[in-house]
């Protein structure tokens, strides 16, 4: 039976500032609405408090009707500010990983135009942008880059602490299996790390990790506004050898390192702050490649999934969340407290 425990509560995070990037975010923000004629900024302008903040997910626009306005319906200088918005949110190479798997639409298109299964509109204007409340002010503010596999959301808090998730990045194809971008993976470190530590683990240990024998058709915590994941399955770090360890940090760095470097840091702090040995890595399917397999993170405050199961294991998901603070909850519940007003 694989090993199952309760969390013990989940503490706080840390509220460390990133005034620079929380800077950066205001400023690619307000010069996007700035770019936007009234009709348009009217879509993109939402008010901050409100459930629509808190509506994310990443399928299809035919499944999920989204709020903002579309790449479709800009401009070139208008995408080119909503694209810098974006990439206010990522590092270098969170932010090639996003314009790939929006790229990665029209390929997705060609293929299964050629299979005759177009079914959905795969279009890569169909990603959109929102803005809740008023970046320019020191109230608390978000925003949100989203369309089919790809979810970023935001919130800023005193022009200075910043809450990155829910952060969500899928693939489909995993990989391209024709045309010009053949063997193409953007996100290939995340499988692969992941079933390089799965290798490295010996019998009692993989006995520990792998809690199904089937992998879930997608990740279990699906588009849920807050975690609630209370038992923590799979294999312990404490019980991982030193290099297993440094193989399960490698793919902790794959999800954090997505976000800009001062960012990154703070994750990484809270990481060593909290108790690095208390993560947990848990497998459902088979261990061989291009079969179905799904995997979880399960740290202090932070819980990763990862699924690749539809289209015959060609089709990633892989999200990371924050337990206590995702949209800021956590935030918000200082920043309200320290301004004495009620709780949100």
């Amino acid at each position: 039976m694989a090993h199952t425990h309760t969390h013990p509560e989940h503490k706080s995070p840390l509220f460390i500032p990133a005034s620079a990037t929380a800077e950066q975010m205001a400023n690619a923000a307000g010069n996007f609405l700035d770019t936007l004629t009234p009709a348009l900024r009217e879509k993109a302008a939402l008010p901050f408090d409100g459930n629509e903040r808190l509506r994310w997910h990443y399928i299809p626009i035919e499944m999920w009707e989204r709020e903002g306005v579309s790449l479709n319906e800009l401009n070139t200088k208008q995408q080119e500010a909503a694209f810098a918005l974006m990439e206010s949110g990522l590092s270098v190479k969170g932010y090639q990983k996003a314009r790939a798997i929006i790229n990665l639409e029209t390929t997705l298109g060609e293929i299964e135009q050629a299979a005759g299964e177009a079914r959905l509109v795969r279009d890569p204007g169909l990603y959109f942008f929102t803005v809740f409340g008023d970046p320019t002010g020191n109230g608390a503010w978000g925003w949100r880059g989203e369309g089919h596999h790809v979810s970023l959301n935001f919130t800023v808090v005193n022009r200075e602490l910043i809450s990155p998730n829910p952060f969500f990045f899928g693939s489909n194809p995993a990989e391209v299996p024709q045309g010009e971008k053949k063997g193409l993976r953007v996100l290939s470190a995340e499988e692969d790390v992941a079933r390089q530590l799965l290798t490295s683990l010996n019998d009692t240990q993989k006995h520990q990790t792998i809690i199904n024998a089937d992998a879930p058709s997608d990740i279990l915590t699906r588009d849920v506004p807050k975690v609630e994941f209370e038992a923590v399955e799979g294999l312990a770090a404490e019980s991982m050898e030193t290099s297993q360890r440094e193989l399960l940090m490698t793919l902790v760095h794959e999800y954090i390192d997505r976000l800009p470097d001062e960012v990154a840091q703070i994750e990484l702090r809270k990481l060593r702050e909290g108790s690095v040995n208390d993560i947990h890595f848990a497998w459902a399917g088979s261990d061989t490649p291009k079969t179905p397999h799904y995997y979880r993170l399960h740290g202090p405050f932070f819980f990763v999934e990862y699924d690749n199961t539809q289209n015959n294991a060609n089709h990633i998901h892989s999200v990371w969340r924050h337990i206590a603070d995702d949209f800021g909850v956590d935030l918000l519940r200082l920043h309200y407290h320290k301004s004495n007003h009620h709780d949100h």
